[in-house]
């Protein structure tokens, strides 16, 4: 299979649900049309931000085809289901139905319960899954900070090539610069790296990144873009700023109580995503009035996702 290197901004989507914590999927055209407005060139579905892991096998499948109906002409935009970890069969299966409506890849992350010993078994997880969509790009998303599997990217990739034709890339969610050189370097450039640490971007793109997956994408799109067009114009005071602003933007994440907060960012851009799953703790309304004057004070009207018409209507 030959192996496209995706270019730009993906944006990991979040989960819409309703006030009793359903599935809201009647949003999800409205969702795609607001990222196509902010040129985002893809969706990395049922992540960590889409609350993957909190969701059942046939609410996975049912978010899965309602991006696939969406996007199914627009063979620009990529939509990327993560189909799990635990369960090797719940992932084939899932990787199944991705590959029957038509998405455009999957993806894998290590198993956090009963964890790999080594790389050459994460290989053998990683093949499991992708030669039952042998046609299919399959990405492996590195992510130690919730899996508790810290392998070296540039291992697995020794590990993995030639034994899974698929294989075409990682997401790479993690803080280790070397390793994600040599990554992109590993036969020269072979596989497609996406950077995953969107506080960390300004980074990756002195390194040779080219596109990126990441949550803040979602409602705060224009900001990345211009941090990029100011790195490629060589206008590294202007790119620093940019990544300033992103780092405070994320440090309200922390501020306000971790992951929900990327909802509540949603709902000032103009788009209710509801509120996230337990366990993850969402907002009281005490706390969402403060966190609005402290968006406010970042300038968030300034570079925040637009919202087209037909999101408004």
């Amino acid at each position: 299979m030959k192996i496209e290197h995706l270019q730009g901004l993906v944006a990991a989507p979040f989960t819409p649900m309703h006030q009793d914590g359903s599935l809201n999927l009647s949003l999800i055209p409205q969702y795609y049309e607001l990222l196509k407005s902010n040129y985002i060139t893809g969706a990395f579905i049922c992540g960590s931000t889409g609350e993957g892991v909190s969701m059942t096998t046939e609410e996975k499948k049912a978010v899965t085809d309602a991006w696939a109906d969406v996007t199914r002409n627009d063979k620009d935009f990529k939509v990327m289901l993560l189909v799990g970890g635990t369960s090797i069969a719940d992932c084939i299966d899932l990787a199944k139905h991705a590959k029957k409506v038509g998405i455009y890849a999957v993806s894998f992350t290590a198993p956090f319960y009963f964890k790999p010993a080594n790389v050459t078994r994460l290989t053998d997880c990683c093949k499991a899954i992708a030669d039952a969509v042998p046609d299919m790009p399959f990405y492996y998303y590195h992510i130690p900070v919730l899996t508790g599997v810290g392998f070296a990217m540039y291992d697995l990739l020794q590990a993995i090539d030639g034994r899974v034709p698929n294989f075409a890339g990682i997401k790479y969610t993690h803080e280790d610069f070397m390793d994600f050189l040599s990554c992109l370097r590993f036969k020269d450039g072979k596989y497609d790296m996406l950077w995953g640490r969107d506080e960390n971007m300004l980074s990756a793109l002195v390194l040779g990144a080219k596109a990126s997956v990441g949550s803040t994408f979602n409602y705060a799109a224009p900001l990345y873009y211009r941090l990029i067009d100011a790195f490629n114009n060589g206008d590294m005071e202007t790119a620093q700023a940019l990544q300033q602003k992103s780092i405070d933007m994320i440090r309200l994440l922390g501020k306000f109580g971790g992951i929900a907060t990327g909802k509540a960012y949603m709902k000032l851009a103009g788009l209710d995503c509801g509120e996230f799953r337990i366990p993850v703790t969402n907002m009281s309304a005490e706390a969402f009035e403060n966190f609005s004057k402290d968006v406010a004070a970042l300038s968030f009207d300034a570079f925040k996702s637009v919202i087209p018409e037909l999101v408004k209507s």
